[in-house]
């Protein structure tokens, strides 16, 4: 069972080929074009994926040592993401698959997320588990029944996470995408440095916009007294702000888990590159007596090879779609 899988739902371009369920490459092509406007730039992205999708699939096919007749099926991320940048990879998957006459796999980039622990074949949860996947664009606590049954029984009511160390990191006039800078600094503050906000919300949902905007009104407030705070202060500020996004996070996790009796915790999604959430997650993991997965830091981020996973599962259950699918931005698990 050889799959190609190609992800293209925001500003990487990627693909990979796995072979009964083995990685074998995985190639994953980063736009640097956005740093210039401080985001995620749509209609720019979108062209850099139809300048870079043939040299990443030759690439990925090339490194993994597949000849294209030797493929099974053709999968790719149906959604969600940005449309422009998720036609691009549906347009190319069901061309290739048309051509080569096998069958196509949509993939939901989220379950693809999740999945990404079953790379590893060696360390994987166990089912039932719980998942936080946390990224740009979302941030949700996942209940894990099987490989392809997953609810959402948390979620975000306004802004991701991932988004609100962007957003933060660009008040402190750090460049995109901030989020790792905010990380890199805040190891070397104080995380008690400064106290934030912390938005309670029913049930196991979340916000983070209440906490943007405390955040801007400090800044203000501190800048104005001294215009050189934050260049005085940066590393604690970022592990200040870190510390506070990270409890809201992991407070929440910890009240699904008592609630579902679940001790099976993964952690998913691009925001779980951050050492502060995974050093964090870890500890909790040791205090609730709970089995802590997390990724491989090349896993973490938006990559091809977690498209193919979840393909290979759908494989096995012939779930395939038709040449008539197209792309959904805000596709929706469940």
């Amino acid at each position: 069972m050889t799959i190609l899988a190609i992800e293209s739902s925001c500003d990487e371009t990627s693909a990979a080929v796995s072979v009964n369920g083995k990685i074998q490459s995985n190639v994953v092509a980063t736009q640097l074009i956005h740093e210039q406007y401080g985001g995620v730039v749509p209609e720019l992205a979108s062209r850099v994926h139809q300048q870079r999708i043939v040299p990443v699939v030759e690439r990925a096919l090339s490194q993994a040592n597949i000849q294209k007749n030797a493929l099974n099926a053709v999968a790719f991320t149906r959604g969600p993401g940005l449309l422009g940048s998720l036609l691009v990879g549906t347009s190319f998957a069901k061309a290739f698959a048309l051509a080569l006459d096998i069958p196509l796999i949509e993939v939901h980039h989220m379950q693809a997320h999740v999945l990404a622990h079953f790379i590893d074949e060696h360390h994987f949860p166990k089912f039932p588990f719980l998942c936080l996947t946390v990224s740009g664009g979302h941030t949700q606590i996942m209940l894990v029944r099987d490989y392809l049954d997953m609810e959402i029984i948390g979620q975000t009511q306004d802004d991701a996470v991932g988004e609100a160390f962007d957003k933060t990191a660009k008040l402190l006039n750090l460049p995109y995408p901030g989020g790792p800078l905010i990380d890199r600094y805040a190891q070397q503050g104080n995380p008690l440095a400064f106290p934030f906000p912390e938005v309670e919300m029913p049930g196991l949902d979340f916000s983070f916009s209440g906490i943007k905007t405390a955040f801007l009104y400090f800044l203000q407030k501190q800048t104005r007294a001294n215009p050189d705070f934050i260049a005085q202060n940066l590393p604690d500020i970022c592990a200040s702000i870190q510390r506070t996004l990270i409890k809201i996070l992991l407070t929440k996790l910890r009240k699904a888990a008592r609630q579902t009796g679940i001790r099976e915790i993964a952690l998913a999604g691009g925001v779980s590159a951050n050492s502060g959430l995974r050093a964090r997650l870890t500890e909790m993991g040791q205090e609730e007596g709970w089995n802590v997965y997390i990724p491989k830091f090349e896993y973490c981020t938006d990559n091809a090879a977690m498209i193919a996973m979840a393909a290979h599962f759908k494989y096995l259950k012939g779930e395939f779609t038709s040449q008539e699918v197209s792309p959904m931005p805000r596709w929706s698990i469940g």
